[in-house]
């Protein structure tokens, strides 16, 4: 009985634990969508104050 009770809460943790580590990845590949725009249109903005200026 003992060693059922360790197998399931093994399982348990071990399903929980991946389930975490996929949310944390889609987290942090949103982060990198999100960093990537945010860069191209700072390029952008910049490009377009100097052409301005000229």
């Amino acid at each position: 009985m003992k060693n059922l009770i360790i197998k399931i809460f093994s399982f348990l943790l071990l399903i929980f634990t991946f389930t975490g580590c996929t949310l944390i990845g889609d987290i942090f590949e949103a982060g990198i969508w999100v960093g990537i725009i945010v860069v191209v249109l700072v390029i952008a903005l910049i490009f377009w104050i100097v052409k301005k200026m000229l």
